[in-house]
């Protein structure tokens, strides 16, 4: 399936810049304090990642829980130890602030990934994720003109729930397609796998001479805005191989390590938010094997991508926001057919926040001697994507525009029956 836009959608794109006009003025106007973030990296850990065996390691538990884990390492803060396959991560935890009582009671991976992204449980209307939100009050209903959609994923959509829900299709993320790691890097829309740029510009110059027929100004202004997407300043951002060969292997040559450096790049030309869709998280079979390869990919990726920013004076700017749907089971399952798995876990899992206004060094909550339940300061999804909201400069209680006319806010109240332990002050400015 398809989960990129075709090159009729990018033809499209100069013609949603009015969304705008018809939203609420509260999009612009809400000033909560000092703004401190312009864009969002999320990297989403799909399946779910394990929180003893990455952030909230427990060496005491013994091996029913631990498995083979069972030295962490210590951080470059004092008092805060990581996995022992998180190594270069432990180097920069003055960077960023862990999440270690995530909560929200959920096992399935649809209805976690739903609350987790949107802050909201499931019901009769489909919500934005936090990207759709922010392309909707940080980009086109802001004025954004950049080529690229303000809302990119690298590299496939989730495909489990839409991710601009009543929104609507301006809001959807742009899927890059392509494998950011491979010599080429084939974008949806963007690049055309085996198809030269000579071809292509053959193509274009009949279709200017088939365009000629329709004087068509706005038509013309949405090709051209087309055509640069595919051979202009553009077409440079996606080519990884224009730049330091050294930088590329630091970052890691596998696709997470280079969806970090393209995401790096895209916060770097004006993107407001963008995602890596990071799967391989979902362990119920020979884990620590899984964890082994992951979780060093991992720490190369997400460490360099920290370390890159800060020098680049874009941390600051820049929120990092790791988690996934849920957590794993902490007693491992060593029995057949699972041979040392471990199942669902929405009870209590970690989070990692970077950038943006988010203070390093820290450690938000705790789990209990297991990792089992939440044993301080329960931390739900929607604490997160409104803490993100206050950073961005966008009000959780601004207007939804939606087309039932209805009275809906960007985040749930607690009258609404939202559950909430509280904006993330103790992280915050």
């Amino acid at each position: 399936m398809r989960l990129g836009f075709s090159r009729r959608d990018l033809l499209k794109m100069g013609a949603v810049g009015a969304v705008g006009l018809s939203l609420p003025p509260s999009v612009w106007s809400y000033a909560p304090g000092r703004v401190t973030a312009k864009s969002v990296i999320q990297i989403w850990l799909w399946g779910g990642p394990c929180h003893l065996d990455t952030f909230d390691p427990k060496p005491d538990a013994g091996r029913d829980y631990c498995g083979p884990l069972v030295e962490p390492v210590a951080t470059n803060v004092d008092g805060i130890r990581i996995s022992q396959l998180l190594p270069k991560l432990a180097r920069h935890a003055d960077k960023y602030s862990i999440l270690r009582s995530m909560t929200h009671g959920i096992n399935s991976h649809e209805t976690a990934a739903y609350i987790t992204q949107t802050g909201r449980k499931e019901g009769r209307l489909v919500y934005p994720t936090a990207g759709a939100v922010v392309s909707l009050f940080k980009g086109f209903g802001a004025g954004y003109s950049g080529i690229v959609p303000p809302y990119v994923v690298l590299t496939s959509a989730q495909g489990r729930f839409s991710e601009c829900g009543f929104l609507g299709q301006k809001y959807k993320p742009f899927a890059t397609g392509g494998d950011p790691a491979r010599p080429v890097f084939a974008v949806d829309g963007i690049v055309a796998q085996g198809i030269s740029d000579e071809r292509q510009q053959a193509r274009r110059g009949l279709l200017e001479r088939l365009d000629r027929q329709i004087a068509d100004e706005p038509h013309d202004r949405c090709t051209n805005h087309a055509y640069e997407l595919m051979f202009g300043e553009m077409r440079r951002l996606f080519d990884l191989n224009i730049g330091k060969p050294e930088v590329r292997a630091k970052y890691g040559r596998n696709t997470f390590g280079q969806s970090c450096l393209m995401a790096r790049r895209l916060v770097e030309s004006g993107v407001p938010y963008i995602t890596i869709n990071y799967g391989g998280w979902d362990t119920h079979k020979t884990h620590f094997e899984i964890m082994n390869r992951k979780l060093p990919e991992m720490d190369s990726g997400l460490s360099t991508l920290l370390e890159d920013l800060k020098d680049r004076g874009l941390l600051e700017s820049t929120i990092v926001w790791m988690s996934g749907e849920f957590g794993r089971t902490p007693r491992v399952q060593w029995e057949a057919p699972w041979n040392g798995g471990r199942g669902h876990h929405g009870g209590v899992f970690s989070a990692l926040l970077a950038g943006g206004g988010f203070k390093g060094g820290h450690v938000v909550g705790s789990s209990d001697k297991v990792g089992m339940e939440v044993a301080s300061r329960p931390v739900y999804p929607r604490d997160v994507i409104a803490s993100i909201y206050e950073l961005m400069g966008i009000d959780p209680e601004a207007a939804m525009p939606n087309p039932r006319g209805m009275d809906i806010k960007v985040l749930p109240s607690k009258e609404e029956g939202a559950e909430s332990g509280g904006r993330l002050k103790e992280i915050m400015p």
